[in-house]
């Protein structure tokens, strides 16, 4: 097996200064911060649950003095974050294939991961000592900032004043009492369907035909003590 080509230069051990400066760049270098990453997999499949985590590829290799490329091996449960305050969300698990960005710990957290994920720590949880000495590692990672992806077909969109939200088969909204607000007008398009007990409203009802609910009335019908039939 050939060995791993080192990047210093012969020249390097007969200069103190490039000495020193060659110790340094190695010494940075075993600082992780941040890496682009592509998801794997992910514990969660966008039902209500708590967060998970998801397993992810660096997408950019290691090289050694001769510019050959080494790939880094999978990272596995690494914790994601999601765009939460308390227990009000927006529930968008990672997808396999998405890229994005994993931030890394300046200490050993697998501690706080061991003791929050699945259930979260509670509001007024103490705060926990680091599990070993290890520093800037890639096992304490964090997938933080998923980006260079693909165009959405279900998605939010803010744009000049105007939101859109599209969905690709159903959009669902739940709650004891949804109050819909429209000074100008409230438009549908396509069949509606009511499956509530009544139908109030402060104002008329008018059909496609220009009939209005409240003041329609039936002809030939003879005065007296008698109702009309249902309307036609």
């Amino acid at each position: 097996m050939n060995g791993v080509t080192g990047q210093w230069h012969p020249e390097d051990v007969f200069y103190e200064q490039l000495m020193l400066t060659n110790m340094i760049k190695q010494l940075i270098s075993k600082i992780t911060n941040a890496c682009a990453v592509q998801v794997v997999a992910c514990s969660n499949n966008g039902a209500l649950a708590a967060v998970g985590t998801v397993t992810v590829q660096p997408m950019i290799d290691q090289v050694d003095g001769d510019g050959t490329r080494y790939a880094h091996g999978e990272l596995y449960q690494v914790p994601y974050s999601r765009l939460q305050g308390g227990n009000n969300a927006v529930i968008i698990d990672p997808q396999p294939g998405d890229l994005g960005q994993v931030i890394f710990m300046s200490r050993d957290s697998s501690a706080l991961r061991s003791a929050a994920l699945g259930s979260g720590l509670p509001s007024d949880a103490q705060t926990l000592g680091p599990a070993s000495f290890r520093q800037y590692d890639w096992a304490d990672g964090w997938y933080v900032a998923p980006g260079l992806n693909a165009v959405p077909a279900n998605y939010v969109l803010f744009n000049n004043g105007k939101i859109q939200v599209v969905a690709v088969t159903e959009i669902d909204l739940t709650a004891p009492t949804i109050n819909l607000n429209a000074s100008t007008g409230f438009n549908v398009t396509g069949a509606t369907n009511v499956n509530g007990a009544k139908i109030s409203t402060a104002g008329e009802v008018t059909d496609a035909l220009g009939k209005i609910l409240g003041t329609h009335i039936h002809g030939g019908v003879t005065t007296g003590s008698g109702d009309t039939g249902p309307p036609v």
